[in-house]
């Protein structure tokens, strides 16, 4: 865990004894780490703080979508529940953040979505694009670029063999997306 977060193993050590007391995980050395149903409501929470904030930076702000991401990292971090409650009032309870993500309510629990992959679609198929995989900059002014935003019309025209990417047409116009792009683009039927 301790590579993936790029931070030192005792500091991983320290706050997982601290996630223990609060009895979020059971920690115990040399062995795996298991998140209690409490952890797991805990994580949910701090998922939910970091996507209202982004719709909110989005829709009350007038913030680009590839651009939210680091300031909801730092607004997280306020503890006031009335605060992020407000938020969702404001908001007009969204059920998802602006990246097609769901926002996890009040109680921590997550509405499941039947999204497949772009890549997984036919010839002839017409889907609406629901969400991202991958919410990083690039990646998302890329789609701006693109003209292609959540709740939009996809028409599968053709999918090459060779690379499998697809040429699909967005608002009358035909455009060719990379299959990893496909990858990263979730839709539903």
């Amino acid at each position: 865990m301790s590579k993936f977060l790029n931070v030192k193993m005792p500091s991983v050590n320290n706050m997982m004894k601290k996630f223990a007391e609060k009895k979020w995980v059971i920690y115990e050395s040399y062995k795996p780490l298991k998140i209690t149903a409490s952890g797991i409501k805990q994580s949910a929470l701090v998922v939910r703080k970091h996507r209202l904030t982004e719709m909110f930076l989005v829709q009350t702000m007038n913030f680009g979508w590839e651009n939210v991401h680091e300031i909801a990292e730092q607004v997280e971090h306020i503890q006031s529940e009335i605060f992020f409650d407000k938020m969702d009032e404001i908001l007009n309870y969204p059920k998802t953040d602006p990246h097609g993500e769901p926002i996890p309510d009040k109680d921590g629990n997550i509405i499941a979505r039947d999204l497949l992959k772009l890549s997984s679609c036919k010839v002839g198929d017409k889907v609406t694009f629901a969400a991202v995989t991958v919410s990083d900059d690039d990646f998302l002014s890329y789609l701006n670029s693109k003209k292609l935003e959540l709740g939009q019309e996809i028409e599968i025209l053709e999918i090459e063999n060779y690379d499998h990417s697809m040429t699909v047409l967005l608002n009358g116009d035909s455009t060719v997306l990379s299959q990893i792009v496909c990858d990263r683009i979730l839709v539903k039927a």
